[in-house]
């Protein structure tokens, strides 16, 4: 449930309530990838997304839905495990918000309680950003309205800061940091 809730939160910049309200009618197998579609979203904008199989990403997609009972009566995608079996239970807001703090302590990251629920959704942008991608596909891709929002999201990317340090560096001589100083000595 943690690897499938990463993978389909960091690929679709997800709420922690979009992943916890999706489906399995709101995931459609096409074989070679996923296409993924978020109904319900705080901007009443509906999104879609696809995750590819990168990493074997699609195997444990369908890892975990062998494992659905087939007397759950509901169509929530996300399941708890108990006694390493998968209950009829749905995953509720504050599991899944856990999870990028549970990933975080399984890598031995400081501060694990800082990783909450909108890290998925921070990742996927920032990720986005150090890709490169520009601000308009970030913001249809996050369903953000919002081009300011978006834009927070580009300037945290270290990949963008990093950019624009060489931009600013490369070439940086003193004579042309003294030359275009405006300050007159006396």
């Amino acid at each position: 449930m943690i690897k499938v809730g990463l993978i389909l939160g960091i690929a679709g910049a997800c709420r922690t309530d979009e992943l916890v309200n999706l489906t399995v009618d709101d995931i459609e197998d096409v074989g070679s990838s996923l296409i993924v579609k978020i109904p319900n979203t705080k901007t009443k904008i509906p999104r879609i997304f696809v995750v590819t199989d990168v990493g074997n990403m699609l195997e444990l997609f369908r890892k975990y839905l062998s494992f659905r009972p087939p007397h759950v009566k509901h169509k929530r995608l996300f399941l708890y495990y108990k006694a390493g079996k998968c209950s009829s239970q749905p995953v509720g807001k504050n599991t899944m918000g856990k999870i990028p703090s549970v990933v975080a302590s399984y890598l031995k990251l400081p501060d694990v309680a800082c990783y909450t629920g909108h890290c998925l959704r921070r990742s996927s942008a920032i990720l986005l950003a150090d890709a490169g991608v520009d601000i308009t596909t970030i913001k249809r891709h996050a369903g953000w309205k919002s081009t300011t929002v978006a834009e927070g999201y580009v300037e945290n990317s270290i990949e963008n800061k990093t950019k624009i340090a060489n931009q600013v560096l490369v070439g940086t001589t003193t004579s042309a940091i003294t030359k275009n100083c405006k300050c007159k000595r006396k």
